[in-house]
């Protein structure tokens, strides 16, 4: 499709949100997910692994979470595509937010699997479903519907589980919301306002907070440092995972800033906090490296500028959905970081205390950075690729490469019950 009616569609769809949205209803992301599995593990009967969501083709593949990473099964998480399809032609207003989503975000595709975190005792899958505005449970068992949470406007986006793994928060990126649910029966626990189009969720260590990061509108073509206030109002929430009440709002603006980085984007992407939650490490809009911010001191403290691609345009408007590099994470210990380099095809290691990178692993779009079951691999997804690489923390080289489904993005450890191998054992 052109990319003035892509445009168009996207201008029709934000004029409708403003005009028809109504109120919403009511520790890093790898620690609080290491949290919600190990108390899982403690249950018998429990298989550790990785969940790999298929964004485009509606599939999540399910492999080893470390080892030789081999796939172990295959869930189908759109198994109710005929019926939200049939919703979503007999109403305009969804239809059109619909065709938005696939010629802007999706880059022509529809978007099935955003987000996924298994329930604590490996019987269910909770998804988030952007293209159908809405989180569902799927029975490992069966590949039946448990439960569907429709969100707040027309997109369901990033996820993040409580370490307990008994709560999940979603984003809903058209109505500045997250939701918070009941992992186990969808029922909302209570929701809270954010910045434009939220996007990333972490749950801290001891689950008490929420910190919920908004990225403004990454699809329009002013990318020029010079329109960048057209982008939205983009900061952090920072709100009590209880009550749900706003503890405080970070603006990354007047913190880059004053770390005079006065035309880089403050949209704050993928960020993983330090073990000890005193630093949080992010990447933004545009830029080929990622930030540290020190929590206490409330200000950047270091910066990473990570190598160019030669073979990347210099063009900002084919950077998709103006992320530059898009998926960060930490090893265990927390010295090492893993950074997937999206748009310049590559991931690597870097050694947190010097900020030196290891080798440059060649790497088609990379989309996600996760950590293995182990802790001794770094996972990411290859969205170019259709398959997952793990990379070697200790030395920064490739390990394995596994093939899987159309467009993989998020990767996310949980736990399937001893045996699995599919809904009715297939």
């Amino acid at each position: 499709m052109p990319a003035s009616r892509t445009r168009h569609l996207c201008s029709m769809a934000a004029a409708l949100a403003l005009t028809l949205a109504g109120p919403a209803t009511a520790a890093s992301a790898a620690t609080a997910t290491a949290t919600a599995t190990a108390t899982a593990s403690d249950a018998a009967g429990l298989r550790e692994v990785l969940f790999v969501g298929n964004n485009w083709d509606g599939t999540a593949d399910v492999i080893r979470s470390s080892g030789d990473f081999a796939k172990i099964g295959r869930i189908d998480v759109i198994p109710d595509k005929a019926q939200r399809m049939a919703e979503i032609n007999a109403d305009p207003i969804r239809w059109i937010y619909f065709q938005a989503i696939r010629n802007s975000v999706g880059e022509g595709h529809d978007q099935f699997a955003d987000d996924m975190y298994s329930t604590p005792d490996g019987r269910s899958v909770v998804v988030s479903r952007p293209s159908f505005a809405d989180v569902v449970s799927i029975d490992l068992a069966t590949g039946e519907l448990n439960w569907r949470f429709a969100v707040s406007g027309y997109r369901a986006d990033h996820m993040a589980v409580s370490p307990d793994g008994t709560r999940v928060a979603v984003s809903a990126s058209t109505a500045n919301t997250v939701h918070v649910l009941d992992i186990g029966t969808g029922r909302q626990l209570g929701s809270f306002p954010t910045g434009d189009k939220p996007h990333e969720n972490i749950f801290t260590r001891d689950g008490k907070y929420i910190w919920n990061m908004s990225i403004g509108d990454v699809n329009t073509a002013l990318d020029d440092p010079v329109w960048d206030w057209t982008k939205g109002d983009r900061h952090i929430t920072v709100v009590d995972a209880t009550t749900f009440k706003q503890v405080k709002v970070v603006d990354m603006r007047q913190r880059l800033d004053a770390y005079g980085l006065k035309d880089f984007s403050d949209a704050v992407r993928p960020a993983v906090f330090s073990p000890d939650e005193s630093k949080l490490y992010f990447q933004v809009s545009f830029f080929n490296g990622f930030l540290e911010y020190d929590v206490t001191a409330d200000k950047i403290s270091r910066m990473k500028t990570l190598p160019k691609n030669p073979a990347t345009s210099s063009d900002r408007t084919t950077w998709v959905n103006d992320s530059r590099h898009h998926g960060l994470s930490m090893n265990p210990e927390g010295t090492r970081l893993c950074v997937a380099g999206t748009m310049d095809d590559y991931a690597t290691v870097v050694d947190r205390a010097t900020l030196q990178e290891g080798p440059l692993v060649t790497a088609s779009k990379p989309y996600w950075a996760t950590v293995s079951g182990d802790g001794k691999d770094c996972v990411v997804s290859e969205s170019g690729a259709d398959q997952v690489t793990a990379i070697d923390f200790a030395t920064g080289r490739k390990v394995t490469s596994v093939p899987v489904g159309d467009h993989p993005q998020r990767v996310r450890l949980g736990h399937v019950q001893d045996g699995w191998t599919g809904p009715g054992g297939s």
